[in-house]
């Protein structure tokens, strides 16, 4: 079909109307001379760090004892650099949205800080790397499915999420803006799985099947915590202040101890909520107050009735 070149002259009209939103509506944009992260830089990040925690499962193989310090420290130097920048960027626009401020104002040397932020970042990839040697042991301890640990580290998203998790929360302690989120959000875009950075979970963590897991910004897991999928770890209500805002820094979500079960579909809501030690919570079960350690909570449902069909 022919292109209408009068219908094509209308474009330009359009393209006024849009970008005049911009000023009408500028919650939704970002205009100007100081740059927001880069997601796709982000996510660059993300990838290599998981190089460095699992060297020789994902881009480069052949690896040996060899050349892999060539390796790793090619990565560091890269990521050093990399991350510098990003992390500078979002201090920069964070402090910016806080105090109103212009690219051309004065500011904080955020180069400075997002560097230092930087090598803070990377200085606790030996502590996570051994977390999750933890959890790649609680998976394999946890699922008669399991091959070995290649298949884990290979294949389960729980493990990719917490992985990803385990470096949003470092970054989240570290106080960078936007960055957590950003790669919290890329990892629950590709598992199913949605972990907010600020929770805080214990070693030896598995997440089984994982589609449709929830676990909430303040929610706190102690060690050989295992949750199957659907599992919602939320809020039951949320405080505000006299003017009717959100108390954003209170304990929305629940406290679960060690050795915990929580299986398909069930709901644990509350901030004061806490779950006890080697407690088992079943399937499709919704809690709302605090359960004992060695409880077993089970629903009860209806009869299952069975009749020839006619």
């Amino acid at each position: 079909m022919a292109t209408d070149i009068r219908l094509k002259e209308r474009l330009p009209e359009l393209t006024d109307r849009i970008v005049d939103t911009y000023q009408e509506i500028e919650t939704i944009n970002h205009l100007g001379h100081c740059p927001l992260p880069s997601i796709d830089v982000v996510t660059e990040i993300a990838e290599d760090m998981k190089e460095i925690l699992y060297p020789g499962y994902r881009k480069r193989q052949n690896l040996h004892l060899g050349n892999v310090t060539y390796h790793i420290g090619d990565l560091v130097d890269s990521l050093h650099d990399r991350l510098t920048q990003q992390i500078a960027r979002a201090l920069r626009h964070d402090y910016r949205r806080k105090n109103r401020l212009t690219c051309s104002d004065v500011q904080p040397d955020f180069e400075a800080i997002g560097q230092e932020k930087a090598i803070e970042f990377l200085s606790t990839v030996p502590r996570i790397r051994r977390l999750l040697a933890t959890d790649v042991q609680a998976a394999f301890d946890g699922d008669p499915a399991a091959g070995g640990l290649d298949e884990i580290i290979f294949c389960y998203p729980g493990l990719e999420a917490v992985t990803i998790y385990r470096l949003a929360h470092e970054l989240h302690l570290l106080q960078v803006p936007l960055i957590p989120r950003m790669i919290s959000e890329w990892a629950h875009g590709r598992t199913g799985i949605d972990i907010h950075p600020g929770a805080t979970i214990g070693p030896s963590f598995f997440i089984d099947h994982g589609t449709g897991v929830v676990i909430g910004a303040t929610c706190e897991i102690a060690s050989h915590v295992k949750l199957y999928q659907g599992v919602t770890l939320g809020a039951l209500s949320f405080a505000k202040d006299e003017q009717g805002n959100l108390i954003r820094t209170s304990k929305r979500h629940p406290t679960i101890e060690d050795h915990v079960v929580i299986y398909a579909n069930a709901t644990v809501l509350g901030g004061t909520t806490t779950i006890g030690r080697n407690s088992v919570i079943g399937a499709g079960a919704s809690v709302y107050e605090s359960i004992p350690p060695n409880t077993v909570v089970t629903l009860e449902k209806p009869t299952l009735r069975m009749r020839q069909a006619s």
